[in-house]
């Protein structure tokens, strides 16, 4: 396995596109990250001074990891691009077979795009412990709390496998980059959203089944960082347990990997 991971790496390590949308992904999640701390991003006011915040966090350990874990998910788009790119590639450019003809199995071409999912999963849980220490220590100058709530962390790793499982699916079905893209944007952005709305209005007992979803149950594992007050006004809307969330979400990557087996097993070469 490590063998395929270091082949995989020959490919990207110059590949510039790949260290384009990686940077994006670092650099949004410090930069915002930095600006809601600050309690810079309002309403009704370009200036601290004026409107009022609404992404003002709480950037005190442990309540870091939820801030900054939200905003990631966020950003993780770019990295989910990053999957699609980097598989479509291998279809558009024929590399997928000369894998073959160099000895690979379908298999080992398919578990080494799997093992990247993973470790560009683990590297982008490991930016958000980097930027919320980081930010945690520049406003409270403590490290009080620091492992406290870091099962905020294990979520956002299997939000991050979510939504890269999900982009390798959608390039393993569909092998074009732009169209697989754009699937992937529509169906994260607007479809979801739509689903998730009707599903929950046609829910029994008010139960918000639409979380469930394929993004969407790693998405209610890092819900909006709401201040305080809002969270008290709050705290009667129905929610599923957040073990339910995480159990889903493992059960979709589950999905994604047999599905893309059995899809890449069955298809021409």
């Amino acid at each position: 396995m490590i063998g395929l991971l270091e082949i995989e790496w020959l490919k990207i390590k110059r590949y510039r596109t790949f260290w384009i949308l990686v940077g994006l992904f670092l650099a949004l999640l410090l930069l915002w990250n930095y600006e809601a701390a600050q309690g810079n991003i309002n309403i009704g006011g370009g200036k601290k001074s004026h409107g009022m915040s609404i992404v003002n966090s709480d950037y005190s350990f442990p309540l870091a990891w939820g801030s900054t874990g939200y905003w990631g998910s966020i950003f993780i788009m770019f990295i989910s691009i990053v999957v699609i790119i980097l598989t479509t590639n291998e279809f558009a450019y024929r590399t997928h077979r000369q894998h073959v003809i160099d000895g690979w199995t379908k298999m080992n071409f398919f578990h080494a795009k799997v093992m990247l999912v993973v470790v560009l999963s683990i590297a982008s849980t490991l930016s958000v412990v980097l930027v919320g220490s980081i930010l945690g220590w520049m406003h409270y100058h403590s490290f009080a709390g620091f492992f406290g709530e870091f099962k905020l962390l294990g979520y956002f790793f299997l939000l991050s496998l979510d939504y890269l499982g999900f982009a390798l699916f959608l390039a393993l079905l569909i092998r074009r980059s732009g169209l697989a893209i754009g699937l992937f944007l529509l169906y994260a952005m607007f479809l979801e959203t739509i689903l998730w709305v009707i599903i929950n209005n046609y829910s029994p007992d008010n139960k918000p089944l639409g979380g469930l979803l394929p993004l969407q149950a790693g998405d209610s594992l890092l819900p909006f960082p709401y201040p305080p007050m809002v969270k008290m006004l709050s705290e009667g809307t129905p929610s599923l347990p957040m073990t339910t969330y995480a159990l889903v979400t493992c059960g979709w990557c589950l999905i994604y990997y047999f599905a893309g087996r059995a899809m890449l097993l069955r298809r021409d070469w």
